[in-house]
């Protein structure tokens, strides 16, 4: 991305984890290698955390991308603020905005759009779900996926995107020539491969880092997939140990955060409670942090992805 073409605000607007993380993503693949990456909680940063981040110089001597996770309740507490500073950004740095919502309509909303980009990171309605397949497999996976084949898949496995994407990246690898069928699909499409990425979060919330190596192991021998199938689906737990923590501090019972993050099985929830007050904002926030620089070490060729995902594991003890 040239310096041209980088905007000073981004809004990645949505409920969809998967495709705000993947836009995310995207938008870190353009920007330089030496940009420092900070993620900030929405919900309990200061006003002076994210504009002191925004306006003070990298470290490393690179631009830098400040990431504010759930920004609804920053921008209600801040409203004024951010729109003056939407208004008017520092060209320094990056402010990308990670919203539930932002109605069209509203001021800041048009400041952004005006200097920035907003993306929306809605997931597609069942019945546009075997065009998204389609479209994402061929852009994320370069694979081919005709339309009995996606519609197969869409429903296999429904509107849960980071499971399609996960399932897509297997097929690409045992596809011929780039291609898959729906025979293939109803043969291949495992859900063992599901359930021991499951298994592997839940141990990691259990807190028993021991075992999880041992599992982790484990599961790269038995299927080397694996290794590129983690980063997604850690990514993803760490995105919901921030909202559990959010959510049980507001006293929300665990059985409606069950509900409403759709954490499945409910029971999970009890584990990722106390791996969150366990760890506490600070150590949720280093953990963003250290994922995310595993998966750009593995990206940049610093070690493989196998070492980087187990070296994130361990920090977790």
């Amino acid at each position: 991305m040239a310096k041209s073409d980088q905007k000073s605000i981004y809004a990645l607007v949505g409920d969809e984890p998967f495709l705000q993380i993947l836009a995310l993503k995207s938008l870190l693949a353009a920007l330089p290698k030496d940009t420092n990456r900070v993620t900030l909680d929405g919900e309990t940063a200061e006003l002076g955390d994210v504009f002191d981040e925004l306006r003070s110089f990298s470290m490393f001597g690179g631009g830098k991308l400040v990431v504010l996770r759930d920004a609804d309740g920053f921008i209600t507490r801040f409203r004024d603020q951010m729109e003056d500073y939407a208004a008017n950004p520092v060209d320094s740095s990056i402010l990308v905005l990670r919203c539930k919502s932002l109605p069209s309509t509203h001021r800041i909303a048009k400041l952004i759009a005006k200097v920035g980009t907003v993306i929306k990171c809605e997931p597609p309605k069942q019945s546009e779900l075997a065009a998204w397949i389609i479209r994402h497999a061929r852009e994320a996976h370069q694979l081919a996926v005709p339309a009995d084949a996606a519609a197969q898949l869409a429903d296999l496995i429904g509107v849960d995107l980071g499971k399609l994407d996960t399932e897509l990246g297997t097929l690409a690898l045992i596809a011929e020539n780039g291609k898959i069928t729906a025979d293939a699909i109803r043969t291949t499409v495992a859900f063992q491969r599901e359930q021991e990425m499951r298994a592997l979060t839940e141990k990691v919330s259990e807190g028993n880092i021991i075992d999880t190596l041992k599992l982790w192991r484990q599961l790269l021998q038995t299927d080397p997939a694996t290794e590129f199938r983690a980063s997604t689906w850690l990514t993803i737990w760490v995105e919901r140990l921030t909202r559990v923590r959010l959510k049980h501090a507001q006293k929300i019972p665990a059985f409606v955060i069950a509900r409403d993050l759709r954490i499945w099985p409910a029971s999970q929830t009890d584990s990722l409670i106390r791996m969150a007050q366990r760890l506490g904002e600070p150590g949720i926030r280093a953990a963003v942090t250290r994922l995310a620089d595993a998966d750009m070490r593995s990206k940049s060729g610093l070690g493989d992805f196998a070492a980087n995902i187990e070296g994130f594991l361990l920090s977790l003890r």
